[in-house]
């Protein structure tokens, strides 16, 4: 589930920015579900591992950020996919493997066989956590029953992932040390970057290049 982003997670001494900490972990999961491809498990899973060795940290309100970021990201993408339809997935499929086809045809096989259901179940799944919200509103689905299964998914998968990692971290200390608020902020920096140094290079490969006219010999 990310084992390198687990390990800057805890190698960072605490600053005690717990309201950053809780903003990142909205943030990060909220793009994430709007359809950009961001590590939102990952986070929650460090926050949860922040909060259950004590510093400064809530489980319940390191739940509730990923729960709303969830939801709202989710909407946002809703609305995105309605508006733009197909070809925003066309588009972004010509610039990111996440995108591709195949992975496009396989997530609407999942929305037209079990409907709503592919909204609350696709939380947990990484691929259909991060199409959801786009894909729902391109097939039209009905935004009352989009939202009522988003939610209901959004909270399950935040507070079982939630919980069941801040269980785990009970122990983390003893592998690996101390856990970072600083870490959890890092991350969120760390990935924004990653994926805006990752759009630019790819823009720079994608540039057409000019062929030089080779003078004829006289």
């Amino acid at each position: 589930m990310g084992e390198p982003w687990l390990a800057l997670a805890i190698a960072i001494p605490t600053g005690g920015m717990a309201i950053l900490a809780y903003l990142v972990v909205g943030l990060v999961i909220g793009i994430e579900s709007m359809g950009v491809p961001l590590p939102g498990e990952t986070t929650l899973v460090a926050a949860a591992l922040l909060a259950s060795q004590g510093h400064h940290l809530h489980i319940q309100y390191v739940i509730g950020a990923a729960a709303i970021g969830a939801i709202v990201g989710d909407s946002i993408g809703y609305f995105i996919g309605r508006k733009a339809g197909r070809g925003l997935f066309e588009r972004l499929g010509r610039r990111s493997r996440h995108f591709s086809e195949d992975r496009i045809v396989r997530a609407e096989k999942y929305f037209q066989k079990y409907g709503v259901w592919t909204v609350f179940f696709g939380r947990f799944v990484a691929l259909l956590r991060i199409f959801a919200g786009p894909m729902a509103g391109m097939l039209r689905m009905p935004y009352p029953r989009f939202l009522a299964a988003n939610a209901a998914g959004g909270i399950a998968w935040s507070a079982t992932i939630g919980i069941v990692a801040y269980k785990v971290g009970d122990n983390a200390d003893k592998i690996f040390g101390r856990v970072s608020v600083w870490a959890l902020v890092v991350i969120g920096v760390a990935v924004v970057a990653a994926y805006v140094v990752h759009k630019i290079r790819k823009r720079r490969h994608a540039a057409p290049t000019v062929p030089e006219r080779q003078s004829a010999d006289v």
